[in-house]
Parts: structure tokens; sequence; C-alpha cells
């Protein structure tokens, strides 16, 4: 067995690291999460140089620093902005605090920077470390989404937020998965806000480390994208690595009370950030080889729901 039975899948974001990446999977680009908790980090315009001298299309960005925003002007690079988690509940009780944070981190750039999704919270559930969040998530989302709305820019820019693993209670099939029951009645509501305005739910996906929480059930080969042939067999479903089976069961469970599934421009490159302190290059090498059962997924961290009608 690659999977573990009603265990969600571990998955950690680390934060800080610039992974570069020259790569084209399909049409899609790959994107770079750029953090910057560290010391010693070359300035924003000497990250933006790197992203473009290496072909690197997409970058997600966990705040709105204004050394970054300035230095990504007419750069070309799409951008994925947080909302950090300790900005949400003021964003959330006050619409004109939304439309304030959206005019200074958004409108103000939208002109030179190629804004795609702004993320409202990360990795935000009702339970867990950030449980104190939740309650402002989806409320924030609706505020960003009217400001985005009044300034016209709801057809460039989605609201999203970004969540994890955890927010499932059922991992194995993929095609079994299923919400938390402590989950679901946090992030049904926000499935419904997504379809109503055509937007994807973003998820941080880590394979390398569901591979180190449980060597015994998941193989080596299966989390390093090397295995040579299907590992699991999910009914009509087949998978060769553990990111395609990350995709499929992240995406499946969400939908399954919505009778049509929503209207959605083609997806656009996002960053997929590999994990650099996993200890394994050979992961972080050949995650970017073409993966055939992914084709319906964005494989770039982040995926798209109107890719899961095809899969």
């Amino acid at each position: 067995m690659a999977l573990t039975r009603n265990k969600p899948l571990v998955v950690v974001l680390l934060l800080g690291f610039v992974i570069m990446s020259t790569l084209t999977i399909g049409a899609q680009s790959i994107g770079v999460c750029y953090g910057t908790n560290g010391n010693n980090l070359p300035s924003a315009s000497q990250v933006i140089n790197l992203y473009k001298s290496n072909g690197i299309g997409s970058m997600r960005i966990y705040d709105p620093n204004s050394d970054t925003l300035q230095a990504l002007k007419g750069s070309g690079i799409e951008l994925i902005l947080d909302v950090p988690n300790t900005s949400l509940q003021s964003l959330a009780s006050d619409a004109s605090a939304a439309s304030t944070w959206v005019q200074n981190n958004v409108v103000n750039y939208a002109s030179d920077v190629k804004f795609r999704y702004i993320a409202v919270g990360n990795e935000v559930l009702p339970t867990g470390s950030n449980a104190q969040y939740a309650q402002y998530v989806l409320p924030a989302m609706k505020n960003v989404q009217s400001a985005i709305t009044s300034a016209g820019l709801q057809g460039q820019i989605k609201v999203s937020t970004a969540t994890y693993s955890s927010v499932l209670g059922t991992s194995y099939p993929p095609s079994a998965g299923s919400f938390s029951s402590d989950a679901s009645s946090f992030i049904n509501p926000i499935i419904s806000f997504l379809a109503e305005n055509g937007s994807p739910l973003l998820a941080n996906i880590y394979p390398y480390f569901s591979y180190t929480g449980d060597t015994q059930n998941i193989r080596l080969d299966y989390a390093l994208f090397t295995a040579s042939g299907v590992v699991v067999q999910d009914g009509s479903y087949q998978y060769q690595n553990l990111f395609d089976a990350f995709g499929a069961y992240q995406w499946r469970p969400k939908w399954r009370s919505s009778p049509e599934p929503p209207s959605l421009p083609p997806p656009s490159p996002t960053p997929l950030p590999p994990n650099p302190a996993s200890g394994s290059p050979l992961y972080n090498e050949n995650w970017r080889s073409p993966i055939p059962q992914a084709q319906s997924i964005i494989p770039l961290g982040f995926l798209h729901q109107s890719s899961s009608w095809r899969l």
C-alpha cells in the first residue's frame, strides 16, 4: 500500500527559501515561492533578475512587501500575493480596511505587476496552530473580493485561500478523499464562494514529507518520481508518483455536493515550492519531469478546480 488509509498525508509549508527551476511542463511555466524569513538575503531586484534570467514566470510572496512589488514592475512575472494570517481579522471585520489593503498593495501596482491570485490566509483550519484565524478567512475573502471588484480587477485577479492536507479526513484511496468532520463546516462555505466567483482553491503540497512521515507505507521511488510503473491502482485511476495522487484526492472531495462544475478560465502558471530542506536532491530534480497522469492538474503545488473534472 502506497498511502495510509484514513490518515491525511503530512504537508509542511516551508517559508524563507528561494527555489530555482527552469523547466516548463506542457503549457505551464514553473513558479517559485519567494520567502524572506532569513538573513543575508539578496535584494528584491536581484531576486527578480534571478527569476528572469532563469525563465521563471511565476512567483508567490507571503506578504505585500513593497520592495518586492516595486521590483516586480514590468517584469511580466505572474504573482500570487498572500494576505498574512495576522491581517485576517482586520480585513474580515472592516470592509474599508480590506479596500485600503487592496488599494495599497494591489491597485497601486496593478498597471505594472501581473497579479494572478490573492491568497487570503495560509493553512488556516478550525483546528491546529492557526485555528484562531479560522472565523475570519471567509469574511476577509468576501471583503477582498468586493474591493477587487470595485477596482475593476475581478477579471484579472482571483481571490482564494491556501489550504493543506489536514483539511482531509480520508485520503486513501485518492478517489475516496473527503474532508474531515472538523474542517467540513469551515471549508464548504469557502468552496461555494470560490465556485461562485470562478476561483481556484490553492493547496500546499509536499510529497517528500509524506514519505518521510510514513516510510513503511510509502515507497521511496513513489515519492521521488522515479517509479518505473504504476504504484497505486485506484479503480480506473493509476498513480505512478505521490504528487499525482495528491492532486487527485485534494480535488475530488470538495465537489461532491456540487451538481455542476464551475466554469473557469484556463489554468494559469502558479508556483510550486519543491522542498529544499528535504535532504533529497533527487526529489527536487525528478519532480520536474512530465507526469502523464497529472495532465489534468497544474503540477505546480496549487491545483485548479476546473481541471479536476477531467480526472
